[in-house]
């Protein structure tokens, strides 16, 4: 995509971009101080100590020609200049106050710096590039680790930025781990593409959410089009050359959600608008659509993130007249769980909306259990791709052949998911491809009428007007033994607003699921 294009094919309109978002983000703000207890920093401070100009003053508001109340005489009334501030725009990135104090002189004048102050008018420059851009208007503050509240209703992101190696104590770290889980978020960018930070900052993201591994963001995610549209980035490195490759973000996921997003070559000095010939950075232009798709991205996913902080379990509220139907989730080695409580709200709507006389439950199984072979209904999800072994692969063949059902979805309609299952189910049944489900097949009127559904905005922008369901199958005998939706179910029936998500509504969703339970218990 050109560096220079803005709306039309390549970005939404301001209406369309508020309509999706539909919410607001707290105000706060964090005191940032430079004092930083409890951090130890890296001795090979090679990184350079200047990148950018320092912020550009705030503009001064003053209202003329006020006068003091009337005094006696003989003294002469005065005139008086007065500031006026108007409100401050709601708080929504803090950089985080990062390195040692250092000394050093400039134009014979001694003056202290640290590593996060290399690009200070960085986040600043962005925000008031969004504002004029997007019509949205944040501000960003200065923030540290010791007097951070890690409250993401007052701060709802942080940015680490800087040149050097860096450690953070266990306190800072379980903090951390907490703010995220709570729903804010982390964003990093290695300025300069100074490797010493970008190796500091996976290491301790490592500490951080152990199991978790940073990874390679993929084209489809929605931080590469919550606005612009972005399926290349070019890079400049310090000899002045030039490379058009695919996008290098980094990010941790959390349910449907990033909450940490890295930058391993640089945005910040693109941010503020500068060049130099040093490291490999993201050319201008293109870095201030990226941090406009993260300021989009991030107001986005707000809420879900602070939906998902809490999780949700249905427990079944009355005695089974018959034995329990187990909805069994199949893990694997991709994202098996983005919507952690879809399941439950499934079930319970089935229970409540069906003459189903069963307890409900969830079981999480993986495809080698032997016990995976006694459920009557496997499903899986997620938004990568995955493998299957030789080994599950049998399996899975058995199971269905047997008379078992396995429903799949990608969840929010994601490509490498769709690519990985499809392949992965060919490997299962070689002489059997996935076909649509026929309009007058029994699995979309055995309960609710599911000839008609409904999409997200999202499904209708990228691919026009689509009222069926898309759904595909493999039939074993007459019996769809594998039911798959390349659109998403799980938000559905997780039943919060998920804004960058290709799938069905809540309600058709749920109608969906339902049919699909009834259909494996009555076949």
């Amino acid at each position: 995509m050109n560096g220079s294009s803005e709306h039309g094919a390549e970005g939404l309109s301001r209406r369309k971009f508020v309509e999706r978002l539909g919410l607001t983000v707290a105000a706060g703000s964090v005191a940032g101080e430079l004092g930083l207890p409890g951090l130890a920093w890296g001795e090979e401070n090679s990184g350079p100590i200047d990148c950018g100009p320092p912020p550009k003053a705030a503009p001064q508001h003053r209202k003329a020609a006020e006068g003091f109340a009337p005094l006696p005489l003989p003294v002469t009334p005065l005139r008086r200049t007065e500031k006026k501030r108007p409100p401050a725009p709601p708080a929504l990135i803090g950089k985080m106050s990062m390195g040692p104090v250092r000394w050093v002189t400039r134009e014979g004048k001694r003056t202290k710096y640290r590593d996060w102050m290399t690009d200070p008018a960085d986040v600043n420059t962005l925000l008031e590039w969004t504002s004029q851009k997007l019509g949205i208007n944040y501000r960003s503050i200065e923030a540290d680790f010791a007097h951070f509240s890690y409250d993401p209703r007052e701060l709802p992101a942080v940015l680490f930025a800087g040149h050097n190696k860096f450690t953070l104590d266990d306190e800072t770290r379980a903090s951390l781990a907490r703010y995220v889980q709570d729903g804010g978020m982390i964003i990093a960018d290695a300025c300069c593409g100074w490797k010493d930070f970008a190796e500091a900052f996976r290491g301790e993201m490592e500490l951080i959410f152990p199991g978790r591994p940073l990874r390679k963001m993929l084209p489809d995610d929605p931080v590469f089009s919550s606005y612009y549209k972005l399926s290349t980035l070019t890079y400049k490195k310090e000899d002045g050359s030039e490379s058009t490759e695919e996008p290098c973000l980094e990010s941790i996921d959390f349910g449907c959600r990033s909450g940490v997003v890295f930058s391993p070559r640089d945005l910040t000095c693109g941010w503020d608008g500068h060049e130099h010939p040093r490291g490999t950075r993201v050319v201008i232009d293109q870095a201030r659509q990226i941090g406009a798709n993260l300021v989009t991205y991030l107001l986005g996913t707000y809420q879900l993130g602070r939906f998902l902080s809490s999780t949700k379990v249905y427990h079944e509220a009355s005695t089974p007249s018959r034995d329990d139907f187990v909805f069994a989730q199949l893990k694997h080695e991709g994202d098996w769980d983005p919507d952690p409580s879809a399941v439950h709200n499934l079930l319970k709507f089935a229970r409540d909306n069906s003459t189903l006389e069963v307890k409900f439950r969830r079981e999480d199984v993986e495809l080698k259990d032997p016990k995976a072979a006694t459920y009557p209904l496997l499903y899986v999800t997620g938004h990568r791709e995955f493998h299957w072994s030789e080994d599950e692969v049998a399996q899975l063949r058995r199971y269905l052949t047997a008379g078992g059902t396995l429903l799949a979805d990608a969840c929010c309609g994601r490509l490498n998911f769709d690519m990985g299952f499809r392949r992965e189910i060919a490997r299962v049944f070689p002489d059997n491809k996935l076909e649509p489900v026929p309009a007058d097949h029994p699995l979309l009127g055995c309960l609710h009428d599911v000839h008609r559904v409904e999409y997200t905005p999202r499904v209708h922008e990228d691919h026009g007007s689509i009222e069926t369901p898309e759904l595909e199958g493999i039939a074993l005998d007459g019996r769809l033994a594998v039911i798959y939706s390349r659109f998403d179910l799980g938000n559905g029936w997780e039943q919060f607003p998920h804004a960058y998500s290709y799938g069905m509504k809540d309600e058709s969703a749920l109608k969906v699921g339902t049919n699909v339970i009834v259909y494996a218990v009555t076949h």
